[in-house]
Protein backbone atom coordinates (compact mmCIF):
# COMPACT_ATOMS: atom_id res chain seq x y z
CA UNK A 1 0.00 0.00 0.00
CA UNK A 2 0.85 3.61 -0.27
CA UNK A 3 0.72 6.98 1.29
CA UNK A 4 -2.33 8.71 -0.96
CA UNK A 5 -2.16 12.01 1.36
CA UNK A 6 0.05 14.05 3.25
CA UNK A 7 -1.36 16.94 5.56
CA UNK A 8 0.48 19.32 7.26
CA UNK A 9 -0.63 21.15 9.67
CA UNK A 10 0.12 23.09 13.37
CA UNK A 11 -1.91 21.47 15.99
CA UNK A 12 -3.72 17.53 14.91
CA UNK A 13 -6.20 16.94 17.03
CA UNK A 14 -7.59 13.07 17.29
CA UNK A 15 -11.17 12.79 17.97
CA UNK A 16 -14.28 15.07 17.68
CA UNK A 17 -16.56 14.54 20.64
CA UNK A 18 -16.69 17.29 23.59
CA UNK A 19 -12.83 17.13 24.19
CA UNK A 20 -11.43 17.13 20.72
CA UNK A 21 -14.26 19.85 19.43
CA UNK A 22 -13.17 22.54 22.26
CA UNK A 23 -9.60 21.76 21.87
CA UNK A 24 -10.16 22.16 17.87
CA UNK A 25 -11.39 25.34 18.74
CA UNK A 26 -9.05 26.55 20.56
CA UNK A 27 -5.70 25.38 19.00
CA UNK A 28 -6.91 26.86 15.63
CA UNK A 29 -6.59 30.75 17.35
CA UNK A 30 -2.77 30.02 16.62
CA UNK A 31 -2.77 28.17 13.54
CA UNK A 32 -3.82 25.33 10.83
CA UNK A 33 -5.71 22.97 12.53
CA UNK A 34 -6.85 19.29 11.56
CA UNK A 35 -9.46 17.25 13.45
CA UNK A 36 -9.60 13.92 12.55
CA UNK A 37 -12.99 11.92 13.01
CA UNK A 38 -13.28 8.50 13.31
CA UNK A 39 -16.98 8.88 12.67
CA UNK A 40 -18.96 11.90 11.50
CA UNK A 41 -17.85 15.23 13.94
CA UNK A 42 -20.87 15.37 16.52
CA UNK A 43 -22.23 12.11 15.32
CA UNK A 44 -19.78 10.03 17.26
CA UNK A 45 -18.07 9.14 20.78
CA UNK A 46 -19.97 9.39 24.00
CA UNK A 47 -20.98 13.23 24.53
CA UNK A 48 -23.15 13.57 22.05
CA UNK A 49 -24.97 10.52 24.13
CA UNK A 50 -25.02 11.69 27.24
CA UNK A 51 -27.57 12.36 29.32
CA UNK A 52 -27.71 13.64 32.40
CA UNK A 53 -25.76 17.11 32.68
CA UNK A 54 -22.53 19.51 33.09
CA UNK A 55 -21.58 20.34 36.74
CA UNK A 56 -20.63 24.07 37.79
CA UNK A 57 -20.82 25.90 40.63
CA UNK A 58 -23.13 28.40 40.06
CA UNK A 59 -25.25 29.60 43.48
CA UNK A 60 -24.10 31.28 46.33
CA UNK A 61 -25.32 28.17 48.23
CA UNK A 62 -23.02 25.85 46.51
CA UNK A 63 -18.90 26.13 46.30
CA UNK A 64 -16.26 25.35 44.91
CA UNK A 65 -14.07 24.01 47.88
CA UNK A 66 -17.65 21.71 48.05
CA UNK A 67 -17.49 21.22 44.66
CA UNK A 68 -13.51 19.68 45.47
CA UNK A 69 -13.85 17.77 48.16
CA UNK A 70 -17.09 16.34 46.71
CA UNK A 71 -15.05 15.08 43.70
CA UNK A 72 -11.71 14.24 46.31
CA UNK A 73 -14.30 12.06 47.99
CA UNK A 74 -16.09 10.61 44.98
CA UNK A 75 -12.92 9.48 43.09
CA UNK A 76 -11.86 7.50 46.80
CA UNK A 77 -8.76 10.20 47.06
CA UNK A 78 -7.06 9.17 44.20
CA UNK A 79 -7.62 11.77 41.74
CA UNK A 80 -4.93 14.50 40.96
CA UNK A 81 -5.83 17.50 43.53
CA UNK A 82 -4.31 20.01 40.97
CA UNK A 83 -6.25 18.91 38.49
CA UNK A 84 -9.98 18.36 40.77
CA UNK A 85 -9.01 22.31 41.48
CA UNK A 86 -8.79 23.42 37.73
CA UNK A 87 -11.85 21.39 36.39
CA UNK A 88 -13.88 22.95 39.89
CA UNK A 89 -12.57 26.38 39.73
CA UNK A 90 -12.90 26.65 35.19
CA UNK A 91 -16.34 24.81 34.53
CA UNK A 92 -18.62 27.97 35.49
CA UNK A 93 -16.57 29.52 32.89
CA UNK A 94 -16.48 27.20 30.15
CA UNK A 95 -19.90 26.58 30.62
CA UNK A 96 -20.48 30.41 29.93
CA UNK A 97 -18.99 30.10 27.15
CA UNK A 98 -21.43 27.55 25.50
CA UNK A 99 -23.92 29.64 26.70
CA UNK A 100 -22.69 32.40 24.63
CA UNK A 101 -22.69 30.52 21.70
CA UNK A 102 -25.79 29.53 21.58
CA UNK A 103 -26.45 26.69 23.76
CA UNK A 104 -29.29 26.40 25.73
CA UNK A 105 -29.53 24.56 28.63
CA UNK A 106 -33.21 24.08 31.06
CA UNK A 107 -33.92 27.60 33.07
CA UNK A 108 -35.57 28.27 36.25
CA UNK A 109 -38.76 30.54 36.99
CA UNK A 110 -35.74 33.17 37.76
CA UNK A 111 -34.58 32.92 34.21
CA UNK A 112 -31.45 31.04 35.69
CA UNK A 113 -29.70 27.90 34.59
CA UNK A 114 -31.58 24.75 36.27
CA UNK A 115 -29.54 22.35 38.31
CA UNK A 116 -30.61 19.23 39.43
CA UNK A 117 -29.41 16.60 42.44
CA UNK A 118 -26.55 13.95 41.05
CA UNK A 119 -25.02 11.41 42.93
CA UNK A 120 -22.06 11.80 45.40
CA UNK A 121 -22.71 15.76 45.59
CA UNK A 122 -24.15 17.79 48.69
CA UNK A 123 -25.34 20.44 46.20
CA UNK A 124 -27.86 20.28 43.11
CA UNK A 125 -25.30 21.59 40.56
CA UNK A 126 -25.54 19.28 37.96
CA UNK A 127 -26.51 21.74 34.90
CA UNK A 128 -28.82 19.91 32.26
CA UNK A 129 -31.11 20.41 28.73
CA UNK A 130 -33.77 17.80 29.68
CA UNK A 131 -32.08 14.42 29.05
CA UNK A 132 -30.30 15.66 26.08
CA UNK A 133 -27.20 17.54 27.61
CA UNK A 134 -24.64 16.34 25.72
CA UNK A 135 -26.78 16.23 22.23
CA UNK A 136 -27.04 20.07 22.66
CA UNK A 137 -23.40 20.50 23.97
CA UNK A 138 -22.15 18.62 20.95
CA UNK A 139 -24.52 20.69 18.38
CA UNK A 140 -23.51 24.16 19.70
CA UNK A 141 -19.57 22.78 19.06
CA UNK A 142 -20.25 21.65 15.72
CA UNK A 143 -21.96 24.70 14.96
CA UNK A 144 -19.24 26.70 15.75
CA UNK A 145 -16.66 25.08 14.14
CA UNK A 146 -18.24 25.50 11.28
CA UNK A 147 -16.93 29.07 11.02
CA UNK A 148 -13.38 28.42 12.44
CA UNK A 149 -11.87 27.06 9.87
CA UNK A 150 -10.72 23.87 11.55
CA UNK A 151 -10.07 20.98 8.37
CA UNK A 152 -11.90 18.29 9.31
CA UNK A 153 -11.31 14.94 7.94
CA UNK A 154 -14.93 13.11 8.29
CA UNK A 155 -14.54 8.99 8.53
CA UNK A 156 -10.68 9.12 9.08
CA UNK A 157 -9.08 6.97 12.15
CA UNK A 158 -5.64 7.44 13.27
CA UNK A 159 -3.90 4.26 13.29
CA UNK A 160 -0.42 5.23 14.85
CA UNK A 161 1.28 8.21 16.46
CA UNK A 162 4.37 8.78 14.14
CA UNK A 163 7.56 10.29 16.47
CA UNK A 164 10.89 11.45 15.40
CA UNK A 165 13.22 10.76 18.56
CA UNK A 166 11.31 11.28 21.63
CA UNK A 167 9.09 13.74 20.29
CA UNK A 168 5.47 13.08 18.70
CA UNK A 169 5.51 14.95 14.97
CA UNK A 170 1.97 13.42 13.42
CA UNK A 171 0.50 10.38 13.12
CA UNK A 172 -0.75 7.54 10.00
CA UNK A 173 -4.47 7.13 9.28
CA UNK A 174 -7.00 5.05 7.07
CA UNK A 175 -9.63 6.42 5.07
CA UNK A 176 -12.85 4.84 5.20
CA UNK A 177 -11.75 3.46 1.70
CA UNK A 178 -8.41 2.18 3.48
CA UNK A 179 -5.95 4.42 2.00
CA UNK A 180 -2.98 5.77 4.12
CA UNK A 181 -2.58 9.39 4.83
CA UNK A 182 -0.08 10.94 6.90
CA UNK A 183 -0.53 13.68 8.88
CA UNK A 184 2.65 16.11 10.11
CA UNK A 185 1.67 18.59 12.89
CA UNK A 186 3.68 20.43 15.44
CA UNK A 187 1.71 19.14 18.14
CA UNK A 188 -1.01 16.59 18.83
CA UNK A 189 -4.02 16.16 21.28
CA UNK A 190 -5.21 12.73 21.81
CA UNK A 191 -9.14 13.55 22.87
CA UNK A 192 -10.08 9.91 21.67
CA UNK A 193 -12.87 9.40 24.50
CA UNK A 194 -13.35 6.21 26.12
CA UNK A 195 -13.31 2.03 25.40
CA UNK A 196 -15.78 -0.06 27.63
CA UNK A 197 -16.82 -1.72 24.63
CA UNK A 198 -14.25 -4.04 25.62
CA UNK A 199 -16.58 -5.45 27.70
CA UNK A 200 -19.68 -8.09 27.26
CA UNK A 201 -22.22 -4.81 27.96
CA UNK A 202 -21.49 -1.12 27.99
CA UNK A 203 -23.24 2.15 26.96
CA UNK A 204 -20.40 3.06 24.90
CA UNK A 205 -21.09 3.59 21.01
CA UNK A 206 -19.30 1.23 18.76
CA UNK A 207 -16.77 3.94 18.08
CA UNK A 208 -15.52 3.53 21.89
CA UNK A 209 -12.76 0.61 21.23
CA UNK A 210 -10.12 2.23 23.49
CA UNK A 211 -7.78 3.29 20.53
CA UNK A 212 -6.32 6.81 22.53
CA UNK A 213 -4.82 4.47 24.64
CA UNK A 214 -3.07 2.54 22.97
CA UNK A 215 -2.07 4.74 20.64
CA UNK A 216 -0.37 6.44 23.44
CA UNK A 217 0.88 3.38 25.21
CA UNK A 218 2.70 2.13 21.78
CA UNK A 219 4.07 5.37 21.22
CA UNK A 220 5.45 5.70 25.06
CA UNK A 221 3.13 7.48 27.16
CA UNK A 222 2.86 6.74 30.34
CA UNK A 223 -1.32 5.92 31.51
CA UNK A 224 -2.02 5.30 35.35
CA UNK A 225 -5.09 4.21 37.33
CA UNK A 226 -6.09 1.84 34.34
CA UNK A 227 -8.02 -0.57 36.68
CA UNK A 228 -10.15 2.33 37.21
CA UNK A 229 -13.28 1.27 35.42
CA UNK A 230 -17.10 2.70 36.29
CA UNK A 231 -19.50 0.43 35.42
CA UNK A 232 -22.70 2.76 35.25
CA UNK A 233 -25.31 1.32 37.90
CA UNK A 234 -28.41 1.62 35.47
CA UNK A 235 -28.19 0.33 31.88
CA UNK A 236 -31.54 -1.30 29.83
CA UNK A 237 -31.46 -5.09 30.58
CA UNK A 238 -34.46 -5.69 27.48
CA UNK A 239 -34.94 -6.62 24.61
CA UNK A 240 -31.56 -8.39 24.44
CA UNK A 241 -30.06 -5.77 21.81
CA UNK A 242 -30.90 -2.68 23.96
CA UNK A 243 -28.55 -4.34 27.09
CA UNK A 244 -26.42 -1.28 28.48
CA UNK A 245 -28.39 1.17 26.97
CA UNK A 246 -27.69 3.99 29.03
CA UNK A 247 -30.36 5.03 31.77
CA UNK A 248 -29.29 8.24 32.33
CA UNK A 249 -28.37 9.47 36.55
CA UNK A 250 -30.86 11.92 35.90
CA UNK A 251 -33.64 9.17 36.56
CA UNK A 252 -32.57 9.47 39.82
CA UNK A 253 -31.65 12.86 40.37
CA UNK A 254 -35.08 13.62 39.88
CA UNK A 255 -36.68 11.08 42.30
CA UNK A 256 -36.10 7.56 40.53
CA UNK A 257 -36.27 4.86 43.28
CA UNK A 258 -34.27 1.70 43.44
CA UNK A 259 -36.51 -1.61 44.12
CA UNK A 260 -35.67 -5.11 44.09
CA UNK A 261 -38.28 -7.90 42.86
CA UNK A 262 -39.96 -7.93 46.62
CA UNK A 263 -40.63 -4.40 45.95
CA UNK A 264 -37.93 -3.33 49.04
CA UNK A 265 -35.55 -0.28 48.58
CA UNK A 266 -32.25 -2.15 48.89
CA UNK A 267 -29.77 0.90 49.24
CA UNK A 268 -31.24 1.45 52.83
CA UNK A 269 -28.63 -1.32 53.20
CA UNK A 270 -25.85 0.02 51.53
CA UNK A 271 -25.91 3.47 51.78
CA UNK A 272 -29.22 4.65 53.91
CA UNK A 273 -27.59 8.20 54.30
CA UNK A 274 -27.41 8.86 50.39
CA UNK A 275 -29.56 6.23 49.19
CA UNK A 276 -29.89 6.26 45.11
CA UNK A 277 -28.23 9.15 45.35
CA UNK A 278 -24.71 7.35 46.65
CA UNK A 279 -22.01 7.40 44.17
CA UNK A 280 -21.94 5.12 41.04
CA UNK A 281 -19.50 2.33 42.62
CA UNK A 282 -21.72 2.41 45.42
CA UNK A 283 -24.66 1.92 43.84
CA UNK A 284 -23.35 -0.67 40.96
CA UNK A 285 -22.42 -2.53 43.36
CA UNK A 286 -25.55 -2.96 45.39
CA UNK A 287 -27.45 -3.68 42.50
CA UNK A 288 -24.87 -6.28 41.33
CA UNK A 289 -25.05 -7.46 44.80
CA UNK A 290 -29.20 -7.80 45.42
CA UNK A 291 -29.05 -9.70 41.35
CA UNK A 292 -26.42 -12.53 42.40
CA UNK A 293 -27.96 -12.72 45.87
CA UNK A 294 -31.61 -13.84 44.09
CA UNK A 295 -33.22 -10.38 44.51
CA UNK A 296 -33.41 -9.75 41.09
CA UNK A 297 -35.86 -9.03 38.49
CA UNK A 298 -37.30 -11.26 35.67
CA UNK A 299 -35.04 -10.08 33.23
CA UNK A 300 -31.55 -10.31 35.86
CA UNK A 301 -31.82 -6.57 36.78
CA UNK A 302 -33.72 -4.46 39.41
CA UNK A 303 -36.18 -2.17 39.06
CA UNK A 304 -36.09 1.73 38.73
CA UNK A 305 -39.48 3.36 39.40
CA UNK A 306 -40.52 7.15 38.36
CA UNK A 307 -44.13 6.24 38.28
CA UNK A 308 -44.73 8.10 41.23
CA UNK A 309 -43.94 11.26 39.62
CA UNK A 310 -46.06 13.84 38.11
CA UNK A 311 -46.42 12.48 34.73
CA UNK A 312 -45.35 16.14 33.29
CA UNK A 313 -42.04 16.16 35.13
CA UNK A 314 -41.18 12.83 33.64
CA UNK A 315 -42.39 13.85 29.82
CA UNK A 316 -40.43 17.25 30.29
CA UNK A 317 -37.29 16.46 31.90
CA UNK A 318 -36.98 12.68 30.78
CA UNK A 319 -37.88 12.81 27.94
CA UNK A 320 -35.58 10.56 25.92
CA UNK A 321 -36.05 7.93 28.80
CA UNK A 322 -39.62 8.01 28.05
CA UNK A 323 -39.42 7.82 24.55
CA UNK A 324 -37.12 4.72 24.84
CA UNK A 325 -39.19 2.62 26.86
CA UNK A 326 -42.18 3.12 24.98
CA UNK A 327 -40.54 1.74 21.96
CA UNK A 328 -39.55 -1.42 24.81
CA UNK A 329 -43.47 -1.25 25.56
CA UNK A 330 -42.81 0.11 28.50
CA UNK A 331 -44.43 3.32 29.88
CA UNK A 332 -42.32 4.92 32.86
CA UNK A 333 -44.83 6.74 33.85
CA UNK A 334 -46.99 4.16 34.94
CA UNK A 335 -44.68 0.94 35.44
CA UNK A 336 -40.98 0.54 36.53
CA UNK A 337 -38.13 0.10 34.11
CA UNK A 338 -35.54 -3.11 34.84
CA UNK A 339 -31.90 -1.81 35.24
CA UNK A 340 -28.90 -3.87 35.98
CA UNK A 341 -24.63 -2.41 35.53
CA UNK A 342 -23.17 -1.80 32.54
CA UNK A 343 -19.60 -0.43 31.62
CA UNK A 344 -19.18 3.19 31.10
CA UNK A 345 -16.52 5.08 31.74
CA UNK A 346 -12.93 4.81 32.36
CA UNK A 347 -11.26 6.83 34.95
CA UNK A 348 -7.92 6.30 34.39
CA UNK A 349 -5.69 7.21 31.33
CA UNK A 350 -2.47 9.07 30.29
CA UNK A 351 -0.70 11.00 32.30
CA UNK A 352 -1.32 14.98 32.38
CA UNK A 353 -0.39 18.14 33.35
CA UNK A 354 -3.08 21.01 34.24
CA UNK A 355 -1.80 22.26 30.93
CA UNK A 356 -2.94 18.37 29.28
CA UNK A 357 0.33 17.80 28.39
CA UNK A 358 1.46 14.24 28.31
CA UNK A 359 4.87 12.83 29.34
CA UNK A 360 5.76 12.68 25.32
CA UNK A 361 6.88 16.11 24.14
CA UNK A 362 4.62 17.15 21.15
CA UNK A 363 1.76 14.88 22.77
CA UNK A 364 -1.74 16.56 24.78
CA UNK A 365 -4.56 14.65 25.80
CA UNK A 366 -8.19 15.84 27.12
CA UNK A 367 -10.80 14.03 27.39
CA UNK A 368 -12.10 10.52 28.96
CA UNK A 369 -8.81 9.04 27.55
CA UNK A 370 -6.58 11.07 30.34
CA UNK A 371 -6.30 9.96 33.97
CA UNK A 372 -6.03 11.69 37.24
CA UNK A 373 -8.85 14.07 36.98
CA UNK A 374 -11.76 11.94 38.72
CA UNK A 375 -9.83 9.14 40.62
CA UNK A 376 -11.16 5.80 40.90
CA UNK A 377 -14.73 6.52 40.51
CA UNK A 378 -16.44 9.23 38.48
CA UNK A 379 -19.59 11.75 39.69
CA UNK A 380 -21.95 12.05 37.09
CA UNK A 381 -22.02 15.32 35.37
CA UNK A 382 -18.38 16.14 35.82
CA UNK A 383 -17.25 14.14 32.82
CA UNK A 384 -18.74 16.91 30.22
CA UNK A 385 -17.60 19.76 32.29
CA UNK A 386 -14.35 17.91 32.03
CA UNK A 387 -14.20 17.95 28.06
CA UNK A 388 -14.46 21.36 28.01
CA UNK A 389 -12.51 22.88 30.78
CA UNK A 390 -9.08 20.28 29.59
CA UNK A 391 -10.64 20.68 26.02
CA UNK A 392 -9.60 24.33 26.22
CA UNK A 393 -6.48 23.67 28.30
CA UNK A 394 -5.18 20.94 25.95
CA UNK A 395 -6.10 23.17 22.65
CA UNK A 396 -4.32 26.01 23.59
CA UNK A 397 -1.31 23.90 25.20
CA UNK A 398 -0.67 22.83 21.57
CA UNK A 399 -1.55 25.92 19.70
CA UNK A 400 1.32 27.62 21.81
CA UNK A 401 3.99 24.86 20.75
CA UNK A 402 6.42 25.95 18.34
CA UNK A 403 6.34 25.59 14.79
CA UNK A 404 9.04 22.66 13.69
CA UNK A 405 8.00 20.92 10.99
CA UNK A 406 7.25 17.14 11.27
CA UNK A 407 9.15 14.53 10.06
CA UNK A 408 9.62 10.61 10.61
CA UNK A 409 11.88 8.07 9.80
CA UNK A 410 10.31 6.31 6.13
CA UNK A 411 11.53 3.43 7.35
CA UNK A 412 8.64 3.51 10.07
CA UNK A 413 5.89 3.98 7.88
CA UNK A 414 7.43 0.85 5.50
CA UNK A 415 6.90 -0.56 9.07
CA UNK A 416 3.42 0.21 9.67
CA UNK A 417 2.77 -0.82 5.47
CA UNK A 418 3.50 -3.88 5.90
CA UNK A 419 1.95 -4.78 9.40
CA UNK A 420 -1.31 -3.27 7.80
CA UNK A 421 -0.80 -5.62 4.91
CA UNK A 422 -0.55 -8.62 6.97
CA UNK A 423 -3.86 -8.72 7.63
CA UNK A 424 -5.18 -10.08 4.51
CA UNK A 425 -3.38 -13.47 5.56
CA UNK A 426 -4.48 -13.34 8.81
CA UNK A 427 -5.73 -16.04 10.41
CA UNK A 428 -9.40 -14.91 12.69
CA UNK A 429 -11.94 -12.99 11.89
CA UNK A 430 -12.12 -9.99 13.60
CA UNK A 431 -15.41 -10.40 15.33
CA UNK A 432 -14.73 -13.81 16.80
CA UNK A 433 -11.37 -12.37 18.61
CA UNK A 434 -13.85 -9.48 19.96
CA UNK A 435 -16.17 -11.53 20.93
CA UNK A 436 -13.99 -13.91 23.18
CA UNK A 437 -12.26 -10.44 24.59
CA UNK A 438 -15.69 -9.02 25.69
CA UNK A 439 -16.54 -12.10 27.46
CA UNK A 440 -13.80 -12.60 29.09
CA UNK A 441 -13.78 -9.20 30.36
CA UNK A 442 -17.06 -9.15 31.56
CA UNK A 443 -16.82 -12.00 33.61
CA UNK A 444 -12.69 -11.66 34.83
CA UNK A 445 -12.14 -7.79 35.32
CA UNK A 446 -15.94 -6.63 36.23
CA UNK A 447 -17.75 -5.28 38.89
CA UNK A 448 -16.11 -8.01 41.10
CA UNK A 449 -12.12 -9.05 41.14
CA UNK A 450 -9.54 -11.77 42.56
CA UNK A 451 -6.42 -12.49 41.20
CA UNK A 452 -7.45 -15.63 39.77
CA UNK A 453 -10.18 -14.22 37.78
CA UNK A 454 -7.69 -11.65 36.38
CA UNK A 455 -4.52 -14.04 35.58
CA UNK A 456 -6.96 -16.31 33.87
CA UNK A 457 -8.48 -13.01 32.02
CA UNK A 458 -4.69 -12.61 31.02
CA UNK A 459 -4.12 -15.49 29.51
CA UNK A 460 -7.32 -15.40 27.56
CA UNK A 461 -6.09 -11.41 26.31
CA UNK A 462 -2.32 -13.80 25.35
CA UNK A 463 -4.38 -16.20 23.59
CA UNK A 464 -6.12 -13.62 21.62
CA UNK A 465 -3.16 -11.42 21.19
CA UNK A 466 -1.22 -14.24 19.37
CA UNK A 467 -3.82 -14.39 16.43
CA UNK A 468 -4.26 -12.06 13.61
CA UNK A 469 -7.20 -10.38 12.74
CA UNK A 470 -8.34 -11.11 9.60
CA UNK A 471 -8.91 -8.61 6.68
CA UNK A 472 -11.46 -9.14 4.04
CA UNK A 473 -10.40 -6.41 1.65
CA UNK A 474 -8.83 -2.26 2.24
CA UNK A 475 -12.22 -1.70 4.18
CA UNK A 476 -11.38 -4.04 6.99
CA UNK A 477 -8.02 -2.97 7.53
CA UNK A 478 -8.95 -0.52 10.55
CA UNK A 479 -11.16 -2.80 11.84
CA UNK A 480 -8.41 -5.07 12.44
CA UNK A 481 -6.38 -2.54 14.11
CA UNK A 482 -8.94 -1.73 16.51
CA UNK A 483 -8.90 -4.85 17.74
CA UNK A 484 -5.31 -5.01 18.40
CA UNK A 485 -6.37 -1.56 20.47
CA UNK A 486 -8.86 -3.25 22.33
CA UNK A 487 -6.40 -6.26 23.58
CA UNK A 488 -3.63 -3.44 24.20
CA UNK A 489 -6.49 -1.64 26.61
CA UNK A 490 -7.61 -5.33 28.28
CA UNK A 491 -4.08 -5.87 29.11
CA UNK A 492 -3.58 -2.25 30.48
CA UNK A 493 -6.89 -2.64 32.81
CA UNK A 494 -5.80 -6.54 34.08
CA UNK A 495 -2.26 -5.78 34.89
CA UNK A 496 -3.14 -2.24 36.31
CA UNK A 497 -5.91 -3.92 38.70
CA UNK A 498 -3.14 -6.78 39.84
CA UNK A 499 -0.96 -4.01 40.60
CA UNK A 500 -3.27 -2.66 43.00
CA UNK A 501 -3.47 -4.38 46.17
CA UNK A 502 -6.86 -2.87 47.82
CA UNK A 503 -10.28 -2.30 47.05
CA UNK A 504 -10.83 1.82 45.94
CA UNK A 505 -13.49 2.92 44.16
CA UNK A 506 -14.94 0.99 41.07
CA UNK A 507 -12.03 -1.33 41.79
CA UNK A 508 -12.78 -4.70 43.88
CA UNK A 509 -10.61 -7.11 44.57
CA UNK A 510 -12.56 -9.43 46.86
CA UNK A 511 -9.74 -11.93 47.75
CA UNK A 512 -8.15 -8.85 49.13
CA UNK A 513 -8.71 -7.58 53.29
CA UNK A 514 -7.86 -4.25 54.19
CA UNK A 515 -7.84 -2.22 57.42
CA UNK A 516 -7.57 1.49 55.81
CA UNK A 517 -10.49 3.93 54.62
CA UNK A 518 -9.71 5.53 50.74
CA UNK A 519 -8.02 8.71 52.34
CA UNK A 520 -5.73 6.51 54.44
CA UNK A 521 -4.64 4.38 51.52
CA UNK A 522 -0.70 3.75 51.39
CA UNK A 523 -1.25 3.26 47.63
CA UNK A 524 -1.58 6.17 44.91
CA UNK A 525 -1.66 5.85 40.98
CA UNK A 526 -0.93 2.79 39.36
CA UNK A 527 1.24 3.52 36.14
CA UNK A 528 2.24 1.76 33.13
CA UNK A 529 4.45 2.19 30.09
CA UNK A 530 6.38 0.85 27.31
CA UNK A 531 9.60 1.37 30.22
CA UNK A 532 8.13 0.40 33.16
CA UNK A 533 5.01 -0.80 35.37
CA UNK A 534 3.97 -0.07 38.89
CA UNK A 535 2.23 1.48 41.85
CA UNK A 536 3.12 4.88 43.84
CA UNK A 537 2.95 4.58 47.94
CA UNK A 538 2.89 7.31 49.59
CA UNK A 539 3.35 7.26 53.89
CA UNK A 540 0.15 7.26 56.26
CA UNK A 541 0.29 8.99 59.35
CA UNK A 542 -1.11 6.47 62.31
Amino acid sequence: MHADDVVNCHVLVIGSGGAGARAALEASRYGKTVLVSRTLTGKGGCTTMAEGGYNAVLRKLDSCPMHVEDTLRGGAFLNDPALVDVLVHEAPDRMADLIAWGAVFDVTDDREIAQRPFGGQRFPRTCYAGDRTGHEMMATLVERLRGSGVRQLQDTAVIELLKDGNRVTGAAMLDRDGDLIICYADATVLATGGGTRIYDISTNCAAGTGDGFALGYRAGAELIDMEMVQFHPTGAVYPYDARGRLITEAVRGEGGLLLNRDGERFMTRYDPERMELSTRDVVSRSIATEILEGRGTPHGGVYLDVSHLPARTIEERLPVMLEQFLAFGVDIRKEPMEVAPTAHHIMGGLRITPEGQTTLPGLFACGEVTGGVHGANRLGGNALADTQVFGKRAGESAGKEAVRGGTVARSRIEELRAHLDGYYGGTTPPAEIVGRLRLAMWDGAGIFRTEKSLVETGRVIDELAALTPRAAGSQNLLWCRTVENMIVLSRLIVKGALLRPESRGAHVRKDILQDWTPDRSPYMHTYQSLSRAGIETREVQV
